[in-house]
């Protein structure tokens, strides 16, 4: 009976700085194997620590601040192990940010209980829209998120690896496809 079955507080030792406006949604505990940043020592010196989703964001190990839900760029649920990728702001243009993939993380879950839907949902949810355009000499991915508490849409480029990313024709493709799409996604009753 899941009606009965209470859900574990979130021990205050483990509960991040939040916000006024921020609620916990789902937290679990990384175990120790965790391996944190690839190729690095770990989260928190090699393992351990809690994940905290909450409606602003997600507080990953061994970070001082949230990773917002439109700063996640991708997130994997192995049934054991979740794996973050966060964005990389690379460079700023006019109307959109150029973003690559950071650092994967990833954490073994030793009960996720809620933790993996949660992340699921609000990554997904924070996507108004995403299209993947060819562009000279490559391609890049165009996305549109919803950032909580700022109104409109925040738009990123992540261009695929072996694109000349600073080459000019690449720079006014990117411009015209990124107006295209904010012109194909405007609210048109107001």
């Amino acid at each position: 009976m899941g009606l009965l079955r209470r859900k574990p507080k979130l021990p205050p030792a483990a509960r991040p700085p939040l916000s006024d406006a921020e609620r916990v949604l789902a937290w679990a505990a990384a175990g120790p194997g965790t391996a944190g940043a690839e190729g690095g020592g770990g989260a928190e010196g090699g393992g351990g620590g809690v994940l905290v989703a909450t409606n602003l964001g997600l507080w990953l190990p061994g970070r001082d601040a949230r990773l917002g839900w439109h700063d996640v760029l991708k997130a994997v649920w192995s049934g054991r192990e979740l794996t973050v990728t966060p964005a990389e702001r690379v460079a700023e243009r006019a109307g959109y940010v150029v973003v690559a993939d950071g650092p994967a993380e990833t954490y073994l879950l030793l009960a996720p209980a809620e933790l993996p839907h949660q992340v699921r949902a609000r990554v997904t949810r924070s996507v108004a829209y995403t299209q993947h355009h060819p562009v000279p000499g490559g391609a890049g991915r165009i996305a549109a998120r919803r950032v909580p508490g700022v109104d409109g849409l925040t738009w990123t480029v992540r261009y695929d690896p072996g694109t000349p990313t600073d080459d000019e024709p690449v720079v006014a493709e990117t411009d015209r496809l990124v107006a295209a799409a904010r012109a194909a996604t405007a609210p048109t009753d107001l």
